[in-house]
């Protein structure tokens, strides 16, 4: 990880980690986990668990596991491991020799059921899932005893080596544990630790029909990794009952210790894991990468940089109830970091040819440019320089609106680090009245500095020359919905139609012809863009806006 002299973080997850080590609970071991479910790439929420859980490791010189909760065979895959993986890297964390597979120990789940079963505290239950629903009750109710709660321990162990044999249909059966069908605690009424599912695994192909409940798998993992603090979000609260209990019943010595904290909810996002998927199987995204997507593969090819998000996971901290935070604060991390980092440069999205007509033809100059003005140890670029420019089509109106300080009739505009220029006449389309081309004359007195005449020139515009300008293509990527918060199930009638629009035509500097894959620039005037890491190419660049200038969106919400 990263090293930074910011002095450690502070929250409620580290003040009882410090009360543990102030009174030798786990022996002054710091043991944490992340253990994603394979089933798909990881996503804003799951950076946050990341930062934490390596954070604290790093912080408390404790030890941080990489486990996949590989328990459902369906929709896991050795894709989404190795996503998950390079993910984790990319943000700059390191689980070293700790990765672990929930499926490395099927055995050793088998055999703590069998042993479950051995104590009479499990049993084979036939009920459907219907029945078991109306078996369960209510939060007013309790529930009702399953008819196979009464077999024999024999018949227990026979009929569970009979599943894991293959000898019985899908759902036919389940393994439940027996603990209170009374409890106030629904989730403790005789949960299901096992059930059949004919589907192969991603790593232990056909050897297994049956497949361990995440419940029952994820705390005794804990345990088998000697895991001290299993940090998780708060929708695992009502279940710490029991996940304790299983590891209580098998697992002697000491025990993870579950802390739930405040799940992520970003505005204009969605998190949850099915949506996620539901917008890439139904094509509303180009893939899990799509740069409008919140996961980490599609922050990064945007051009989110690791930093910005690890910024963005210490800025929010943990808290200990939901709330949605603004999409603008990880923006703004994101901007934050770029300012500092990212080399400027010229390109124009929509362009309006200039004809400087007392510019020599043929002619052409460069002019010294840097690379960021506030950091000349970035050093600067050689800018081209030439008769015919290209000027963004807003840099110029007809008829001006009060106050207006960029070319139009009448007046001058500097040029960035070049001339002065003036208007002086168009040329527009005879049929449709489109503006074709500007004419305007350019002072050769003002290449380094302002008029010897002492008039004032208000308006700065960017520009590239014509001659040496590097065709581009420029995806301007919005957020994907058009509303803060798009949690019902309506959700997808929500979805921003302006969440992406495709820029052909666009013309850069000649030192973007060259722009690798993934690099960042900031276009001057116009927001910070990165190479497309999949589609740009030397001398045929595709750039992705990572984030404008300034937040438009909330001048956009105090409109409304």
């Amino acid at each position: 990880m990263t090293e930074t002299n910011t002095p450690p973080p502070t929250d409620f997850i580290r003040d009882i980690i410090d009360e543990d080590n102030r009174t030798g609970r786990h022996d002054g071991r710091v043991a944490t986990r992340f253990p994603p479910e394979p089933n798909g790439y990881i996503h804003i929420g799951h950076a946050k668990s990341v930062c934490l859980n390596f954070g604290i490791a790093v912080q408390y010189g404790g030890t941080c596991n990489l486990r996949m909760d590989d328990t459902d065979p369906e929709g896991e895959s050795l894709e989404f491991v190795e996503s998950i993986m390079s993910d984790i890297r990319w943000l700059g964390f390191d689980w070293e020799d700790r990765l672990f597979y929930a499926s490395d120990y099927f055995e050793a789940l088998y055999d703590f059921a069998w042993r479950l079963i051995e104590d009479g505290k499990a049993y084979v239950c036939n009920l459907t899932p219907d029945e078991m629903r109306e078996y369960r009750g209510s939060f007013t109710e309790p529930g009702t005893e399953s008819p196979g709660r009464s077999r024999s321990i024999e018949e227990n162990l026979d009929l569970f080596s009979r599943m894991r044999a293959g000898e019985f249909a899908d759902g036919a059966y389940t393994l439940r544990a027996k603990i209170d069908m009374a409890s106030p605690n629904i989730v403790m009424r005789d949960p299901i630790m096992y059930r059949i599912k004919r589907a192969p695994h991603y790593r232990t192909g056909d050897e297994w029909v049956i497949y361990p409940m995440y419940d029952f798998a994820h705390g005794l993992s804990d345990a088998l990794e000697g895991i001290t603090h299993s940090i998780c979000t708060l929708e695992f609260e009502n279940n710490r009952p029991l996940y304790d209990w299983f590891v209580e019943q098998l697992i002697p010595g000491d025990r993870p210790q579950q802390i739930e904290f405040a799940r992520l909810n970003v505005s204009y996002t969605v998190l949850s894991k099915r949506r996620l998927i539901e917008l890439v199987t139904r094509g509303f995204v180009n893939g899990w990468d799509d740069p409008r997507m919140p996961t980490v593969a599609g922050m990064r090819r945007r051009g989110y940089t690791p930093a910005a998000i690890r910024n963005f996971a210490a800025a929010i901290g943990v808290a200990k109830n939901d709330n949605l935070v603004d999409a603008g604060l990880l923006e703004s991390c994101v901007r934050d970091d770029l300012n500092e980092t990212a080399h400027r440069a010229m390109a124009v999205l929509r362009p309006l040819k200039v004809v400087l007509d007392n510019y020599p033809e043929g002619r052409s100059e460069e002019f010294d440019c840097a690379n960021h003005p506030q950091k000349p140890e970035l050093g600067s670029r050689r800018v081209p320089f030439s008769r015919i420019l290209y000027i963004e089509r807003e840099d110029f109106e007809e008829i001006p609106p009060k106050k207006y300080k960029r070319l139009a009739p009448g007046k001058e505009v500097r040029l960035r680090n070049a001339y002065v220029i003036r208007f002086d006449r168009l040329v527009k389309d005879e049929k449709t009245g489109e503006i074709l081309e500007l004419h305007c004359t350019c002072d050769p007195e003002t290449r380094n500095g302002p008029p010897a005449d002492g008039r004032k020139v208000d308006g700065v515009i960017h520009w590239v020359s014509a001659e040496h300008a590097v065709p581009a293509e420029v995806r301007l990527y919005d957020r994907l919905f058009g509303i803060p918060d798009p949690a019902g199930e309506d959700y997808l009638d929500h979805l921003n139609p302006d969440s992406l629009q495709v820029l052909k035509g666009c013309f850069a500097e000649r030192s973007l012809g060259e722009a690798a894959a993934g690099s960042r620039w900031q276009f001057e005037r116009i927001g910070y863009f990165c190479a497309d890491e999949k589609d740009s190419l030397p001398g045929k660049p595709v750039f992705n806006r990572i984030v404008p200038l300034r937040d438009t969106w909330s001048k956009i919400a105090a409109r409304k």
